[in-house]
């Protein structure tokens, strides 16, 4: 999927987690494993989070590792 496939806004995503995964790649997922990607760098991971997420409040970056697990 290309990233002018997403919608804008995606309603109710809750929290979006923006992390590094064991390989040290980026990735920004929701916090029910519903959408997600992997990223070259953190600013990508956030632009992302950014267009998904309802309020900028809803973005957490994790210092602890995050894996991209879509259910």
């Amino acid at each position: 999927m290309k990233l002018a496939e997403l919608p804008l806004r995606i309603p109710a995503a809750g929290r979006i987690l923006v992390g590094r995964n064991r390989r040290g790649t980026w990735v920004a997922r929701d916090q029910n494993g519903r959408f997600g990607g992997l990223f070259v760098n953190r600013a990508q991971a956030l632009k992302y989070a950014r267009r998904i997420g309802q309020h900028s409040e809803s973005i957490v970056e994790l210092a602890e590792e995050i894996e991209l697990d879509i259910f």
